[in-house]
């Protein structure tokens, strides 16, 4: 079938193997395009109509105007920045509009010198807020961030131009595959549960549009890609009934800060514990498709070096480079999230507060089980896929190394 690839045709691959090739793709073909059919049909359920827009004005909705700081300097607050508590020195920005309703005309902003305000220079492009009024006027503007834009596409630049000399061809398709993931998570994920579709579900079905889109589209159809696709399902779907169950028995509700926040902007409730779980879904897949991808490849390799090899040699020989690459795939899931949850640990650590209380609190809580659930599922992806894999590359029409 075309959707599982074809065997090369060369050598060992005539006769009986050949007919065992065929039954191994036609089982891999009634695994997982019922899988892929289902995703299909969840998608056209699921598919979100227009977002809804936010009740509140949390900022997001005032016309961003670009700007250049002139001079930076030392200056007394004025009556409206200082009072109780506040710093008696601010720092006075000359700042010059280079677009919106007053190009090329001169605003002083005022900000209070306190440890978290940014440190400005002159020559800082930057991005101000027009709250409305007098385009003219310093007071219709905030500033609210520096400019990044050109600094952002350089480095895109940059990682596309290393994707490439490396990969050539092969890191065009990542580049591709890449895009899609982004396509997949900014058109259906994001305004599906927005409109109010289960988070869960809708995590689910972009996982799986994931999974397929960039596993085929960087590794090509073959019984070798369909082989790791059919060991994330499985591997998946083990993150998803243990996220489940341990959310539930830890009693994790996913009312972090940045959840309550995005509550009060739509103005009513959301599945926040759902919300965790997708986020824990696509937040493995990542790492996930890259153990899978690497134990088939393992398998597929042996198999090229020595077509005598047996299932259970192919499995065995493929589980010990897995135990290897595993260890490092845990460890780089854990750094992540311990990455992503540093202000909060570090708050923690403030406060001075034992470790148990500190672990078991709402925050740190969800960061560990959606680090130990992610790390099972990855440590269990590595026999599960291995031992799908040799059994299909063992009847698969392999070409020997030469």
């Amino acid at each position: 079938m075309a959707f599982l690839g074809h065997g090369h045709g060369h050598g060992h691959g005539h006769g009986p193997a050949l007919a065992a090739s065929r039954r191994v793709r036609m089982l891999l073909a009634a695994a997982l395009i019922p899988v892929g059919l289902a995703i299909l049909i969840g998608l056209w359920l699921t598919w979100p109509g227009d977002p809804p827009r936010s009740k509140v004005d949390v900022g997001f909705g005032q016309r961003p105007v670009q700007g250049q700081v002139l001079a930076a300097t030392s200056a007394p607050c004025t009556s409206g920045a200082a009072g109780a508590g506040q710093p008696k020195e601010c720092i006075s920005l000359n700042v010059l509009l280079t677009d919106g309703d007053s190009p090329g005309v001169m605003i002083q902003q005022v900000l209070p010198d306190e440890p978290s305000t940014p440190h400005f220079t002159a020559g800082d492009d930057i991005v101000l807020a027009y709250t409305g009024g007098n385009p003219s006027e310093a007071e219709s503007y905030q500033i609210q961030d520096f400019q990044r834009g050109g600094s952002m596409l350089w480095l895109v630049a940059l990682f596309a131009a290393a994707v490439l000399l490396l990969g050539r061809w092969r890191g065009l398709a990542s580049l591709l595959a890449l895009g899609l993931s982004f396509l997949v998570l900014a058109v259906y994920l994001f305004p599906a549960i927005l409109t109010g579709a289960s988070p869960v579900v809708v995590g689910v079905l972009a996982a799986g549009v994931i999974m397929f889109g960039v596993l085929y589209l960087t590794h090509g159809f073959s019984a070798q890609t369909s082989s790791a696709v059919l060991g994330t399902v499985l591997s998946l779907a083990l993150i998803g009934v243990l996220g489940t169950a341990f959310s539930a028995a830890t009693r994790l509700t996913g009312l972090d800060d940045d959840t309550a926040k995005l509550i009060g902007v739509l103005g009513h409730g959301i599945d926040a514990r759902g919300l965790l779980l997708a986020g824990m879904v696509i937040g493995a897949l990542g790492v996930l498709d890259d153990v899978t991808v690497t134990q088939t490849s393992a398998v597929w390799e042996l198999r090229r070096a020595n077509p005598e090899l047996g299932i259970r040699a192919l499995y065995t020989s493929a589980l010990r480079i897995g135990r290897d690459h595993i260890s490092s795939a845990v460890n780089t899931l854990a750094l992540a999230y311990t990455g992503a949850a540093l202000p909060i640990l570090l708050i923690f650590s403030l406060s001075g507060q034992g470790f148990g209380t500190m672990v078991t609190t709402q925050d740190i809580a969800q960061e560990v089980v959606r680090t130990l659930v992610g790390s099972i599922g990855l440590v269990a992806a590595v026999p599960i896929t291995t031992v799908i894999a040799a059994l299909v590359a063992r009847h698969d029409d392999i070409e020997p190394a030469e």
